[in-house]
């Protein structure tokens, strides 16, 4: 999961295999695969990063 910012201010998580598209119009929209839009405080390009740490965290773990 990543931490992220609604335009209210508020925080929460979401996980980031969920994401179809991350559009800036200008505002950040984030669209879900179920077609769910949020919008959010953070740019494209942070969310990205987000998710390339998230994911480098995830292949990382060791299978016991």
């Amino acid at each position: 999961m990543i931490k992220l910012t609604r335009f209210n201010g508020k925080d929460f998580f979401i996980n980031p295999e969920m994401i179809q598209f991350i559009e800036e119009t200008p505002d950040t929209v984030i669209t879900l695969i179920n077609h769910d839009k949020v919008v959010i405080k953070e740019k494209a390009d942070e969310v990205v990063q987000k998710i390339i740490e998230y994911a480098r965290l995830v292949r990382s773990a060791k299978i016991v």
